[in-house]
């Protein structure tokens, strides 16, 4: 960046600012070793060298060369570098489109990962090209006018009216209504001539991606997380790479496997697919089931919300499972409970896990203000081992009495790639946590054939339901019928 004398005189008050901001951004960016994202040295691998003292592309961190495509697909591991791929390719599109989409999973996802994030624009931005964000209205505006809207795929329909000229997906696989915001976001690629899309994404085997992997307009990168350990903190390899490195999970996690349904999983993907809804039923009872962490390296908290419905049936609608202290899974653990109304949550408290009801109660009465032992708890011990105690909700799945609302794709992933076999004893916390859901709702409503007769004369006949449930059931139907009427 040069400017003459002259130039510099001509400045106005307000300009003189900004150029020394500027200035001052270039400054932070030599110091902090940011380089361009492009390199010429024939050969280089993206590791620092002498002219690119910083981290930069690899070969297969660039899009193709070719003009033919539409989308490009980066399918790759944990720590690949895809958020850094995806923001520098935004950026890059931004110095001659006028209009991008930015869409995360979540409107969380998309502020803290995809503009804020340390891979995200806001970071990878040069300081010359540095855009304005606008958090209450979802934009970046770059020094050139152009514009990046931010969109949550949860909120699909945000999509279907504005256009763009390009867009970047990130972790498409994790989209909760996958296909709906596909096709919304696809209808909106229609500004200049050849409106493209770049996903960065860890694989499932989801059915778009398998379509997306065939189409002859896609060109997919695929990459490992050892193709960018060096650049990866140690800690990361030890509390990551370590714990799923060899196992099926990892597979898919570390090297980018795309993995159909595995012989000896706990769950074939599809038994899942086949029953999973768009929306929640009535409720007979609502509840959150927690399984402690262990004391395993990189262990989570699991935490999964649903409950029985009022047609027997039992769902599956919220994961927020995560790696956590005691006091943060209890806090976390209520906050899920307020958050879908729960009427009870159920937690496993067995080997040597004593601390769970006394932190449960402990923060209950902080934030209830009412006394420890009125906290509306479960507990749920495990007297059979991990696949024994798994085998009555497995069956249920199968029979098509157990419902997904929505995605949940961590909890899925676990679900249809943990092998009993090979793990016998360390089943995944997010799949215990559901365990003890689907558990806790079949020993407390299905204890043998009820049948009651409504004053309509029709009768009700629960599948092995409980007696309450049924009577629930039935008000249910007589002030259906009362307001029909």
């Amino acid at each position: 960046m040069s400017i003459s004398r002259a130039e510099l005189a001509r400045l106005t008050p307000a300009e003189l600012a900004r150029f020394a901001a500027t200035l001052e951004l270039i400054e932070s960016d030599q110091e902090s070793g940011k380089v361009g994202w492009r390199c010429s040295v024939e050969g280089c691998k993206g590791e620092p060298h002498p002219g690119r003292p910083g981290p930069h592309a690899r070969p297969d961190q660039l899009p193709p060369e070719d003009d033919e495509w539409d989308v490009w697909m980066a399918l790759a591991g944990r720590g690949w570098g895809k958020t850094r791929t995806g923001a520098e390719w935004s950026i890059e599109q931004a110095r001659t489109q006028e209009r991008g989409a930015l869409v995360g999973p979540t409107a969380a996802d998309t502020r803290d990962i995809l503009v804020e994030g340390e891979s995200g624009i806001l970071a990878c931005a040069p300081a010359t090209f540095r855009p304005l964000y606008e958090p209450s209205k979802r934009r970046l505006t770059y020094p050139n006018g152009a514009i990046q809207m931010c969109y949550s795929a949860d909120e699909p329909d945000r999509l279907r009216g504005p256009q763009h000229h390009y867009g970047w997906f990130d972790e498409l696989a994790a989209w909760r209504r996958l296909q709906y915001a596909w096709d919304m976001a696809q209808l909106g690629m229609r500004l200049g001539e050849h409106p493209r899309i770049c996903i960065t994404t860890t694989p499932r085997p989801l059915p778009l991606i398998k379509e997306l992997l065939k189409d002859s307009l896609c060109r997919t990168v695929r990459g490992s997380t050892y193709d960018n350990l060096s650049n990866l903190a140690p800690t990361f390899r030890r509390a990551v790479v370590a714990k799923y490195e060899g196992t099926t999970l990892g597979r898919q996690e570390l090297n980018a496997e795309v993995l159909d349904d595995l012989p000896g999983a706990l769950l074939a993907r599809d038994v899942i697919d086949r029953n999973r809804v768009d929306r929640e039923p009535g409720w007979a009872l609502r509840l959150v089931a927690m399984d402690p962490a262990g004391t395993g390296l990189g262990d989570e908290t699991g935490l999964i919300a649903g409950g029985r419905g009022m047609d027997g049936d039992d769902y599956l609608t919220h994961d927020w499972s995560a790696k956590l202290t005691p006091r943060e899974a209890a806090v976390r653990a209520w906050d899920l409970f307020e958050h879908v109304s729960a009427d009870v949550l159920v937690y496993e408290d067995n080997f040597g896990k004593g601390w769970v009801k006394e932190v449960l109660q402990k923060v209950w009465a902080e934030r209830s203000g009412e006394e420890p032992v009125s906290a509306p708890l479960r507990e749920i011990h495990a007297s059979h081992g991990k696949q024994l105690r798994a085998q009555p909700v497995v069956m249920r799945y199968e029979q098509g009495r157990v419902h997904h609302v929505d995605d949940l794709p961590e909890l899925e992933d676990q679900y249809t790639t943990w092998i009993p076999e090979e793990q016998p004893t360390k089943s995944p916390d997010r799949v215990d946590a559901a365990v003890h859901l689907v558990s806790y709702c079949m020993r407390r409503f299905d204890r043998g054939q009820s049948e009651i007769v409504s004053p309509y004369g029709r009768a009700i006949k629960g599948r092995g339901a409980h007696p309450l449930m049924l009577a629930r059931q039935a008000r249910a139907r007589r002030e259906q019928e009362g307001r029909a009427s």
